[in-house]
């Protein structure tokens, strides 16, 4: 397999008026008392290594005390809005235990540790520069995965709450041959939907380590899912194989197995049932994913090239001519949403 390589950093791109007012709207946008330049005002760093001694190319920042006493009340307050009513009476019971920062990515976020003293039940979240590609790669999400997302939006500052689950590159790695037949077959059989999912809403760049695998125990063996945790590439390459997982070298022994475990008619049926349910969603937040669009269609995330060059790419794939019409990224994941929505509808009316 040839490697997939993106060979331009994303740029960054500002939040617009009307994508402002729309996560007013949806309870996304929310004051906060930090910001993410706030952060940016650490002393000095150590590089965090994981438990074989491998650089995690995070490092743990510190502050001056006066400025680490200030920025853990207000980090404790974001805790509480993000994951309570923002009531701080239990602030009394939390500790900061970390603030990482991590250099390699877009995004540059500062990962929060915070733990509850009382138990020592920590989590973590993230606090980001805001960027109007990954708000809308996290509210499609919401609205065309199978999962839940929460974070907020406040000026210039994005926080995320942690995806837990196993990193893919790990996942690939260390856990994957110890499972069994059956479970692999399933493994499959997730990629084979997560690749579709991408490709249909147009998120890039998920390759191993920007996805997840979350194991479920059932009652009698463990249900493996796939979600994405980076949408710093929402709608913004112009390679139509940049949003198809199955393209990145990092995937290859999934995209293995599925050639092992299945046949191109097993994989063309989970493909339609991974289609049938995103246009499903679509239709269950119609007026909401109508005005995600609408704010995309009025709005830059991407350059000339790139909007040409996938354009095309689609079209050759779709022969739809609404594709060649299409005047940015907008546009095109429109054309993309309503082509599905479109052969879905067709579909449900001749069987009727």
């Amino acid at each position: 397999m040839k490697d997939l390589k993106i060979s331009k950093k994303k740029p960054s791109y500002p939040i617009s008026d009307r994508l402002n007012k729309y996560l007013t709207e949806y309870n996304r946008n929310s004051k906060i008392t930090i910001l993410y330049d706030d952060l940016l005002r650490f002393q000095g760093a150590i590089t965090v290594y994981d438990k074989d001694d491998i650089d995690t190319l995070w490092v743990r920042v510190y502050f001056s005390e006066f400025d680490r006493e200030e920025i853990d009340l207000s980090l404790k307050k974001v805790y509480s809005r993000l994951h309570s009513d923002g009531n701080v009476t239990a602030n009394a019971f939390l500790n900061i235990d970390a603030i990482d920062y991590c250099t390699f990515g877009n995004s540059k976020p500062f990962r929060v540790k915070i733990r509850n003293i009382i138990n020592d039940n920590y989590t973590y979240f993230y606090v980001k520069k805001a960027d109007a590609s990954r708000i809308y790669g996290l509210e499609l999400e919401q609205m065309l995965s199978p999962y839940q997302l929460n974070f907020m939006v406040h000026g210039n500052t994005l926080i995320e709450e942690h995806i837990a689950g196993i990193p893919g590159d790990e996942f690939i790695k260390n856990n994957l041959p110890d499972c069994s037949e059956r479970e692999k077959s399933q493994i499959a059989k997730e990629f084979v939907k997560f690749n579709e999912r991408c490709m249909i809403r147009l998120l890039g760049d998920m390759r191993a380590y920007n996805y997840v695998i979350v194991p479920t125990h059932d009652f009698d063996h463990v249900v493996f899912k796939i979600r994405a945790i980076d949408f710093d590439q929402q709608c913004y390459e112009g390679k139509f194989k940049v949003y198809r997982p199955q393209f990145f070298k990092e995937n290859l022994k999934l995209v293995q197995l599925v050639a092992k475990k299945f046949t191109q008619e097993s994989i063309d049926q989970y493909k339609i049932e991974e289609r049938s349910i995103v246009a499903k969603r679509m239709i269950s937040y119609n007026d909401r994913i109508a005005q995600l669009l609408d704010c995309m269609v009025n709005d830059e995330i991407s350059n000339t090239a790139n909007i040409e060059l996938l354009k095309s790419k689609i079209y050759d794939h779709t022969l739809d001519l609404e594709f060649k019409k299409s005047k940015n990224m907008g546009e095109i994941l429109k054309n993309a949403l309503n082509f599905v929505k479109r052969n879905y509808e067709d579909m449900n009316t001749q069987d009727f």
